[in-house]
């Protein structure tokens, strides 16, 4: 069981027997009355966003929700294709559960499949991707030190900002969580 103090960005919860994803959650302390927790959540099953609000210290449950080690292999229509890298056998996933993974996802990469009764769900990467930048304006030399920033199509079509200096065909290090630039690739 959770309590709402334990909420974060990402938590698995469980509410009325199905499983959410908390996207976004804000402790509310109103000058009247009882605290409160104001929360978005993403149904796993279905990827529809909801909106919900807990009394502080109300207690939600825990889904029964397995992580398993898979491949992505390639794209199919609206479907994701993934491999378990121990029995080889291949899944597909509609892209409404992939969710915002989407924008990071390459082929070949292995990524935590989530499964609820053996049925996929959802998928979450690693932390940290690296992808190489498809489009972007010219860089500058040298600039370094300032926080100019300018919009790059990365390989997977995902659009983001990143330093004035970066140039197509760079490789850069992506935050999935919040989907932005980090650094230049080693």
């Amino acid at each position: 069981m959770y309590d709402t103090s334990n909420f974060k960005k990402g938590l698995k919860i469980e509410v009325e027997d199905k499983p959410y994803e908390i996207i976004e959650f804000m402790h509310v302390k109103p000058g009247k009355g009882g605290a409160f927790v104001r929360t978005k959540l993403r149904n796993m099953l279905n990827g529809r966003v909801v909106d919900r609000t807990f009394r502080s210290g109300e207690k939600v449950g825990r889904p029964d929700v397995k992580e398993t080690e898979m491949q992505y292999l390639y794209k199919d229509g609206d479907s994701y294709c993934l491999m378990d890298n121990k029995t080889y056998d291949q899944i597909f996933i509609s892209e409404e559960q992939i969710g915002e993974a989407k924008s990071f996802l390459i082929e070949n990469e292995t990524v935590s499949v989530l499964l609820l009764d053996e049925k996929p769900i959802g998928v979450e990467l690693p932390i940290f991707v690296e992808l190489t930048v498809a489009d972007t304006e010219p860089g500058i030399k040298g600039d370094t030190a300032s926080k100019v920033t300018k919009p790059a199509t990365l390989e997977t079509g995902a659009v983001m900002s990143v330093p004035i200096f970066i140039n197509v065909g760079d490789k850069i290090k992506v935050d999935t969580r919040t989907g932005s630039y980090v650094e230049r690739a080693k």
